[in-house]
């Protein structure tokens, strides 16, 4: 009973049109009234908890760090160094998307901050240089799930919190399947690029490519340094993004010189409130979690799942089928805070490591940014391309396929997560 009401009060107040974050804790209070344990002390308690962590503080950081580099020139820069590589062969500009994609993806880790910053510069430039409208946006918006899963990332971030794993080692973890995602876009591209008989653009000579990697060299190096830093232990995740952010709005100020000083209150506004978004969305979770513990939802959920515990792949099938189906009206960061504390019981139950799901349930999640009614990737890359939502699904159901079947990989075969994972762990 515990659970309908839980489930009722939470779906019912979302229907309404109630704000998600709202809607946790009005679940939570109505969890608590039910069971005759309505207590003003815990609520406040429990609210203040779930923001009280150093491990979420990265959040603000890497979002401010996307503003510095949005105006400071980074991710301008990062574009031209990819075009100045790969932008001559057939379809290049494509290639030259999913390449500054996986850049920006090593330093901002958010689908829909990528997606937005790198859309109003790419798509234009592909449509200019003859390129289907649909297709362009269609890929920036299927390339952009790489943003939570390279390293690093905000989802990471949250579900490292809400499961008490190790956001490092999720960082870690993530690296291998951004690969596997970037290597599978491509392919998808190549075909397209073929099919189509996309235009190329002409060779740039090697003076021109050295000028624009040296004029990149800042804003390439800052994800090399970010991950080496992670995985020597030089730094913690939340410093990273301290150290991402700082490294962004200095080379925005005095190299680049793009960014202005009567930028940096625009630019902290504007962090401010995404990030408190996030933050008061893991406020309200942290209330529902918690009574959802002590109404035993856990291991009720455990116990309907009880038939695939002796089948890992099975049940991992299964999570992810609900997972998809959540996914469809539901955005990332909500999903994982609700999720997490159901789920990872049956998870460890089933001997299943919790790094190798958080990289599985993350990669499921960020996906259904893809799926509609919600698809928030979706609605900025219509806005950033100028098409309607029925054009660019249709545009990105080739990309959505592959990285479908790239999940299907990773469940079937988790020595693709957790062997490279090993690897840059050191172990």
């Amino acid at each position: 009973m515990t659970m309908i009401v839980f489930l009722v009060s939470l779906c019912g107040s979302m229907v309404i049109g109630m704000p998600i974050c709202f809607s946790l804790l009005f679940s939570g209070v109505c969890m608590m009234f039910y069971m005759n344990g309505f207590n003003t002390q815990i609520l406040s308690y429990n609210l203040f908890a779930g923001a009280d962590s150093f491990a979420m503080m990265a959040v603000p950081f890497f979002v401010l760090a996307g503003e510095f580099m949005n105006r400071g020139g980074i991710t301008k820069r990062i574009v031209n160094a990819a075009n100045a590589c790969v932008g001559h062969v057939r379809g290049g500009l494509g290639y030259v998307s999913i390449l500054a994609i996986l850049l920006f993806a090593s330093m901002v880790g958010s689908a829909v901050a990528s997606t937005a910053a790198l859309g109003a510069i790419l798509i234009p430039m592909m449509v200019r240089a003859g390129y289907s409208r649909d297709k362009s946006a269609g890929l920036i918006a299927a390339g952009n799930i790489l943003s939570p899963i390279m390293p690093p990332s905000v989802p990471m971030i949250v579900f490292g919190v809400q499961a008490g794993v190790s956001v490092t080692s999720l960082f870690m973890a993530g690296i291998a399947p951004a690969v596997y995602l970037t290597i599978a876009l491509c392919a998808v591209w190549f075909v397209i690029a073929k099919k189509d008989n996309l235009p190329t653009q002409p060779r740039q000579s090697k003076r021109e490519i050295a000028r624009a990697l040296f004029d990149g060299f800042w804003a390439l190096l800052l994800p090399v340094f970010v991950l080496i830093g992670l995985r020597s232990g030089m730094f913690t995740p939340t410093e990273a993004g301290v150290i991402t952010a700082v490294y962004a709005l200095v080379i925005g100020l005095f190299v680049y010189r793009e960014l202005k000083i009567t930028m940096l209150m625009d630019c902290l506004v504007s962090a401010a409130k995404s990030s408190s978004v996030i933050m008061f969305l893991a406020a309200g979770a942290m209330v529902s979690s918690w009574l959802m513990t002590v109404g035993n939802i856990p291991a009720i959920v455990t116990g309907i799942l009880a038939p695939f515990i002796n089948h890992p792949v099975l049940l991992m099938i299964v999570i992810n089928i609900i997972v998809i189906l959540v996914g469809t009206a539901m955005d990332v960061t909500p999903t994982i805070m609700i999720l997490t504390p159901v789920l990872l019981p049956a998870i460890k139950a089933a001997g299943i490591d919790p790094v190798y799901f958080g990289l599985v349930f993350i990669l499921n999640n960020v996906i259904g940014l893809l799926t509609p009614p919600v698809g928030t990737v979706l609605n900025v890359a219509c806005s950033a391309g100028k098409i309607n939502m029925e054009r660019i699904i249709k545009a990105v159901i080739p990309f959505f396929a592959v990285e479908c079947v790239i999940l299907l990989l990773l469940i079937f075969f988790p020595v693709l997560v957790t062997g490279p994972a090993a690897f840059f762990m050191g172990k």
